[in-house]
């Protein structure tokens, strides 16, 4: 009886490890810059650093500006920007195409590692 508990715990500890491997595969947000609801100077481009390598040809993400002064019931309005990967194979690039205005703006990001499962996620911060 005691080895067929020992059995039992080995093979749960054994399912649960093949089950943490499977769920850290996946690529996860580490930081952004500018980082998750802080107040910024206009940055000429936004990073997101990954816990893995992206497929770059299938990641992507949105720059929207979804608050600006004097507007508070206005629509979220996208803002034109290039992703890109970045010369660190975990770095997702956005530069918007001009100047970032006043407001509130959230990068909306989609990450794909090795193996393409699509992650979402977003990054809300403020331009003074």
């Amino acid at each position: 009886m005691q080895s067929l508990r020992k059995l039992a715990v080995m093979a749960a500890l054994g399912a649960g490890m093949l089950l943490s491997a499977a769920v850290q595969a996946h690529p996860k947000l580490v930081s952004s810059s500018p980082a998750e609801g802080s107040t910024v100077e206009a940055p000429a481009k936004i990073e997101l650093h990954f816990s893995e390598k992206l497929l770059t040809q299938l990641s992507g993400a949105k720059l929207v500006m979804t608050e600006m002064p004097g507007m508070s019931h206005s629509s979220p309005m996208g803002v034109k920007a290039a992703v890109s990967g970045s010369v660190d194979p975990n770095v997702m690039l956005i530069t918007p195409t001009a100047p970032l205005t006043t407001g509130t703006y959230q990068v909306q990001w989609r990450a794909i590692s090795s193996d393409t499962h699509p992650i979402t996620g977003a990054v809300t911060f403020k331009v003074k």
